[in-house]
């Protein structure tokens, strides 16, 4: 089994955090103490509900400063960093796609993002509105992560939370968890 860090961002479809750790969890890919979760701020409004806490980790940013004082203590960010096999950002919205394609580290995940080495998997999978995913920077801020060795697993087209139909929704869970076996059965 992999140590596998999933990052999720302020995409609607963070509401299917539950499913992808089950379904990770019943591939044999992962175990509850193999998977943390980093939740953006804006990732927390979709699982309002949710009580993770008691299951696996969740760490978000108020965790990065309360766990560092003075100058030994973990910075958290680094250590997640190190203590991951896979970072799985799932979903990867817009606004922080636009961030790390850029070199921004303004929250946890983007800060454990650009500590990322290289020579490990991180998978992103895009989530955002058809307008959004159309626009011109989306495929050139895509290929900017791709160019740095990030493998994407690629959107797909349904009716969205908005009602819109077209590309820009999050693919699948189960075609998520598929492709981090790949993944691990193929690297690791």
């Amino acid at each position: 089994m992999v140590k596998i860090l999933i990052g999720c961002t302020g995409s609607v479809a963070t509401i299917k955090l539950p499913s992808l750790i089950k379904q990770l969890k019943d591939a044999n890919i992962a175990s509850d103490k193999e998977v943390k979760v980093c939740l953006t701020n804006p990732a927390k409004h979709f699982l309002e509900n949710e009580d993770f806490n008691k299951i696996i980790n969740v760490y978000m940013d108020i965790d990065e400063w309360e766990a560092w004082s003075k100058r030994g203590d973990p910075v958290l960010h680094i250590e997640l960093a190190k203590w991951a096999d896979i970072l799985l950002i799932a979903p990867l919205d817009a606004n922080t796609m636009a961030k790390i394609s850029h070199g921004i580290c303004d929250n946890l995940l983007t800060c454990i993002i650009r500590a990322w080495e290289l020579s490990k998997p991180l998978i992103f999978c895009p989530a955002m509105n058809t307008k959004m995913y159309e626009h011109p920077l989306t495929s050139q801020q895509i290929s900017t992560l791709k160019s740095f060795g990030y493998h994407e697993i690629p959107v797909i087209s349904k009716e969205l939370m908005c009602g819109d139909t077209g590309f820009g929704a999050m693919a699948e869970v189960a075609t998520i968890v598929e492709f981090v076996k790949n993944i691990v059965d193929n690297k690791l």
